[in-house]
């Protein structure tokens, strides 16, 4: 059961049964100045369905629909079981163009470019990620090559952490199914990291790869078919996203990568920076006692935490809650 300040935040579809299609998951971005996009849904499971099959029906990772849904066994979740579905947004705090990869949320939105006089659009998508070890780095990038149907030439390091797994390697894998990279790939600007397929779609959603981004094999084929060489890619680090929906403030968290504790653990400095990014030169008010909650909880949920008001910047309002930090 969620808590009861949730009611108010979520807009709830009933769906009975998973789709057998897979799910294209695309926005019109109608006010430039909102950053919530997408709608809470709720479906009922049946009997042969298990989290992850759900997940990827509706556009998500293993961890999102994990920490969605608190007790739900993974594979029996059982018959007319209610699942909750995150597949609300609140888009990242960056310029929203080409690619941006958020890595703590493992989620991909794309911003294709549109025509004059045609509403913005964004495409997001569940994404796997860098293992601890084999992290995935943060920068701005582009893309400088696309292939189908691609070998892997594993690198000397993956095949001796193989070998000594036991499972050793050969210096090429052909296409097909025992190919990691699936049918698709798109290679960064920083060679050795690469957008791509899989052959383990269970993995994504996790920290699994040796840095490179892994799609589900529909949502890489779909995204292949879109995105052009030169496209911008931007790989960020937000486990904290804020946003408006017209004059309300919302807050998305998602747990940190362990790696970055220190960085994040008990600071608020992101979320602040964030507020004042989306209410610009207006005032606002902000329940700091709900956005430790929201950030405790960390479940990837959008919560209401608070408004945009019509005051001075430099009035009470903002000031008080600057010095909340």
């Amino acid at each position: 059961m969620l808590p009861s300040r949730y009611p108010a935040v979520l807009l709830m579809a009933c769906v009975f049964a998973v789709s057998p299609a897979w799910a294209a998951v695309s926005f019109t971005l109608k006010n430039s100045a909102d950053s919530m996009v997408g709608a809470m849904e709720k479906i009922s499971a049946r009997h042969e369905d298990t989290l992850p099959d759900i997940a990827r029906a509706n556009g998500l990772g293993f961890r999102e629909i994990k920490l969605a849904n608190p007790g739900v066994d993974t594979w029996l979740p059982g018959q007319g079981t209610e699942i909750m579905l995150p597949t609300r947004y609140v888009l990242p705090g960056t310029p929203r163009v080409g690619i941006v990869l958020n890595i703590p949320e493992m989620r991909l939105y794309y911003y294709p470019p549109q025509d004059t006089g045609q509403a913005p659009e964004v495409i997001t998508h569940p994404i796997g990620v860098g293992r601890q070890g084999w992290a995935t780095p943060y920068l701005d990038t582009r893309i400088i090559q696309k292939k189908t149907r691609p070998s892997w030439y594993p690198p000397e390091s993956i095949r001796k952490e193989h070998a000594e797994m036991g499972d050793p390697l050969p210096k090429r894998v052909p296409p097909g199914p025992k190919n990691p990279l699936g049918n698709y790939m798109m290679r960064l600007g920083m060679p050795e990291y690469i957008i791509h397929g899989t052959n383990k779609p269970f993995g994504i959603g996790m920290r699994v790869s040796h840095g490179c981004i892994r799609l589900y094999p529909e949502d890489i084929k779909s995204l292949y078919q879109q995105v052009k060489l030169n496209t911008p890619v931007r790989i960020v680090n937000q486990p904290y996203k804020v946003g408006r929906l017209e004059d309300k403030i919302y807050l998305e968290a998602h747990p940190y990568l362990e790696e970055d504790t220190e960085q994040f653990e008990g600071n608020l400095t992101s979320v602040v920076e964030m507020l004042i990014d989306i209410t610009g030169e207006r005032g606002y008010q902000v329940d700091w006692d709900l956005v430790k909650t929201v950030i405790a909880e960390s479940n990837g949920i959008p919560v209401e935490i608070g408004m945009v008001i019509a005051e001075d910047p430099e009035g009470p309002e903002k000031q008080e809650i600057v010095s909340a930090q």
